[in-house]
């Protein structure tokens, strides 16, 4: 998709992804690997009453998404970050993740005119409806030649 149809107000839903427990495990194992990620008897009698995932692989996920659907083919340049992230409830195995993504801001840079920006908002919820997944980013795309 390219940038002049990522439009302020657009909105998009992406998915659903299916978390897969080995997969899950895999993740953790390799970036996260605190005991409520890694092991599932542990965890069954943790605070979680069971495995949940990383949510950094909640995250992955959710940029999985976008990235096949929205950034594809288009001019997605770079990334500033991000302006907050909250994981509000745990993703289990087994859970069908859907991502719901508004955008809110989309505008040419005024002292970069070969460099467009949006900012959008991410939210992530499981197949109950619940949120498990809250953020605001900012990506650049290149529109133009940079002088120089």
């Amino acid at each position: 998709m390219k940038f002049a149809e990522i439009t302020e107000n657009r909105r998009f839903s992406l998915g659903p992804v299916r978390v897969e427990e080995p997969d899950a495990l895999a993740f953790a194992r390799n970036y996260d690997d605190q005991w409520f990620h890694t092991d599932p008897v542990r965890a069954q009698a943790g605070p979680f009453q069971g495995l949940i995932a990383s949510g950094w692989h909640t995250c992955a996920l959710a940029m999985q998404l976008v990235s096949r659907d929205i950034l594809a083919g288009s001019e997605s340049y770079a990334s500033p970050g991000l302006s907050y992230l909250r994981w509000p409830n745990p993703v289990r195995p087994g859970d069908l993740l859907t991502l719901e993504i508004q955008v809110l801001e989309s505008r040419i840079s005024a002292s970069r005119p070969w460099l467009g920006i949006v900012r959008w908002q991410w939210q992530m919820h499981n197949q109950k409806g619940t949120q498990v997944l809250d953020l605001e980013a900012t990506s650049m795309f290149k529109i133009g030649e940079e002088p120089g």
